[in-house]
């Protein structure tokens, strides 16, 4: 959850140039971001895969006004409405991009090559067909933004208690990287988002790096059974509920412009 998902760059970037905002070669340059290619594969109309410039423009001929995106995980279909088939292949890449406008959905196939320092990305997306229906388990942005800060409250409690919330060099370096990465990219999403959007999503994405700090810090002084069972306890909400204010942020062009606000 620490990085940004490549369906979430798809959706915010896709939206900005589906709005006219940014030119199809910056949105693409975005939405790749560090990987070498990206392709699309089963589109409507074409034989083949093709290149991301060509698939936004399909699409947008296709009639798509919007983008959302779906971070689902075991048990928890965020963002995801069906068919089985698409909910499944979405579930196995723990993400999907939803078009609005088109019954058609995108999921990501990543592919690595190459050492350790110097890996080479491709990720082919595939065009499945989607059912037509409210996404589940999303909340508007007012109710992530308040359920973030609760759920946040809450774990930070719990996690300090038990001593697993993250001290020492290992943390440290940890929200070090993070800050240096906010500072160098300011541009959270894409242009045309409300800025409750982005500050929604500087949040969750702030409680996903502590989760993250929390996990790959072992136990920590959780050293009894209780205290891991309740460390668990404590991760597992917060971490759904980051998820679930993602996925709010993402999609909150779309949710606005279906509301007549922008």
């Amino acid at each position: 959850m620490l990085s940004e998902s490549r369906s979430g760059r798809l959706a915010a970037w896709g939206n900005a140039l589906l709005a006219g905002l940014v030119s199809p070669d910056d949105a693409v340059l975005a939405a790749v971001g560090d990987d070498a290619v990206h392709r699309v594969e089963g589109l409507p109309g074409e034989s083949g895969p093709v290149g991301l410039t060509l698939a936004l423009g399909r699409l947008r001929a296709l009639g798509v006004t919007g983008l959302r995106v779906a971070l689902p995980a075991p048990g928890h279909p965020l963002g995801l409405s069906g068919p089985p088939e698409f909910n499944a292949r979405a579930l196995e890449a723990e993400e999907a991009v939803i078009c609005h406008g088109a019954a058609l959905g995108l999921v990501p196939e990543v592919y690595e090559a190459g050492p350790e320092g110097d890996v080479h990305v491709e990720v082919v997306w595939h065009a499945l067909p989607v059912r037509e229906a409210p996404p589940a388990d999303v909340p508007s942005l007012g109710e992530a933004e308040r359920e973030l800060a609760e759920a946040l409250r809450e774990a930070t409690e719990v996690l300090t208690r038990l001593d697993v919330a993250g001290s020492g060099p290992v943390a440290e370096a940890a929200i070090d990287a993070y800050r240096a990465r906010a500072e160098r990219g300011r541009e959270v999403l894409a242009p045309g988002y409300p800025p409750r959007a982005v500050r929604v999503l500087e949040l969750a994405q702030r409680v996903g790096l502590l989760i993250s700090v929390a996990y790959e810090n072992g136990h920590g002084g959780a050293v009894t059974a209780g205290e891991m069972a309740s460390r668990a306890e404590a991760l597992r909400p917060v971490e759904r509920t980051a998820r679930r204010a993602q996925v709010a942020a993402y999609n909150a062009y779309v949710e606005e412009r279906e509301r007549g606000v922008s």
